[in-house]
């Protein structure tokens, strides 16, 4: 008996169209296992409620702008043998964005930290957060030209509101006036309200002579490292194994 031609407006009404996409199978899965009436309505329950979270994961990626494909998956964890990976997969479980808590990643070029930042801000997304994934110079540029056209105030609001920010790249460009101010306000408004992850070249150390000013250093850093989860990352470059020296053959001009 054809039931989905009579389905189709029902389902779409109650906005369920969805399981029109698994219906065939799970009727004939149903015939052939014998299901009660209720462990079929419950599979095809169960396949709208994971098309809706594979919807919605996909939504929250795209906002968040991250980079697919760095995930804790792809990341090669042998490069950096001296890695606290038990740290890494603890931060992945999203609980420190639970407790409003930041996460400080340094360590010089190529040691993976942007990659781990995109790869936990991905797993955020999966555990239904809220993510924000942006480079912190391009965020100042962007809160900056929000003067011009009245849309500060909400610009600033979407750094403010999402459940992670993350920052990368801090401290790696020269500030600008008013940046300093700009991300200290950041920081000011996500203290103790929503979770900042970073990554930075700097030493933690360095980071005041960055803002230039010292009142803004001093009233920014502090809140940004109280209780954070600082991870120092050393050792070679991530990339380093993956192209020949400079002035070898293939490795561009001497």
């Amino acid at each position: 008996m054809e039931l989905t031609p009579h389905l189709i407006p029902k389902l779409k009404a109650l906005r369920l169209s969805g399981i029109l996409d698994t219906l065939d199978v799970r009727t004939q899965q149903a015939v052939a296992e014998r299901w009660t009436y209720g462990d079929f309505l419950e599979r095809l329950l169960e396949d709208e409620v994971e098309r809706r979270a594979q919807k919605h994961l996909v939504l929250r990626l795209r906002r968040a702008t991250l980079n697919t494909s760095k995930t804790l998956e792809t990341f090669d964890f042998t490069c950096n043998p001296s890695l606290n990976r038990a740290l890494i997969y603890d931060l992945a479980t999203g609980q420190f964005i639970h407790e409003k808590r930041n996460v400080l990643l340094c360590g010089p070029t190529g040691v993976g930290k942007s990659h781990l930042a995109h790869a936990l801000a991905h797993e955020a997304c999966r555990r239904g957060f809220e993510v924000i994934f942006t480079d912190t110079h391009k965020m100042l540029r962007h809160l900056h030209a929000g003067r011009a056209d009245n849309t500060y105030d909400k610009r600033f609001a979407v750094y403010a509101r999402a459940d992670l920010l993350v920052l990368d790249d801090f401290g790696l460009k020269p500030m600008q006036a008013p940046a300093a101010q700009d991300l200290y306000d950041v920081i000011n408004e996500r203290y103790e309200k929503g979770a900042i992850l970073l990554t930075s070249n700097r030493a933690p150390a360095e980071w005041a002579t960055w803002f230039a000013d010292p009142l803004l250093a001093s009233a920014g850093l502090d809140r940004l490292s109280h209780r954070a989860h600082v991870l120092v990352i050393t050792g070679a470059s991530y990339r380093a194994k993956d192209r020949p020296a400079l002035g070898e053959k293939g490795g561009g001009p001497a």
